[in-house]
Formats: structure tokens, sequence, C-alpha cells
């Protein structure tokens, strides 16, 4: 059985809506705004910044790493969290063809 997602929803549109979902929080725009900013930082520096709890940091980087916007490294007992800059390029790429700006 073919799901409807699958014919009528082309592969831009889906990963812009990925990348969207992903962003669709301010903690998760304000980690992306300083990763984007910077080369890496650690879990740790970003909790020390951010008024929330660790867990729920920790929930907010997950979403953006599943997406593909981040990419986190071991480092232990750290771990560090860059931009992914492919993906980083299509989502800036997908949206401003989508905004057509």
């Amino acid at each position: 059985m073919i799901m409807a997602e699958e014919t009528v929803f082309t592969e831009k549109q889906q990963k812009a809506a990925r990348y969207a979902k992903a962003m669709g929080h301010p903690v998760r725009m304000y980690v992306l705004e300083l990763l984007s900013n910077q080369s890496c930082c650690y879990s740790g520096n970003l909790s020390d910044e951010l008024p929330i709890a660790k867990s729920t940091l920790s929930q907010h980087l997950k979403e953006l790493k599943d997406a593909g916007l981040i990419q986190g490294e071991i480092e232990a007992p750290r771990v560090k969290y860059c931009i992914n800059r492919a993906n980083w390029k299509e989502a800036q790429l997908l949206f401003k063809e989508f905004l057509k700006i």
C-alpha cells in the first residue's frame, strides 16, 4: 500500500518540514544561532547559558541532531556540538526557495 505522503509531497517539502519542525522552538533557534556563529560548543557551556534543565536541553539537542542540523561528538565526559554545515546549507536553500527570497 502506498502512503499519501509518498506520492503527494516532494522530497524537498519533506526535508524542509523536518528542518522547520526541529527549528520550531526558541531554545533550538538559540542553539542554532549560537553554533552557526562559532565552530563548536560543549553541552555544558550551553546549559550554563540557558535557564533550562540539562535534561530539557538534552531533548532539544536530540531534536536538532535527529533532524541533521547539528552533530555531536563525544569527548568524555562532555559532548561537543557543531552545526552540520551540509544540512544547514541545504536548509537555508530549501527555505530560501520556498520563501522565494
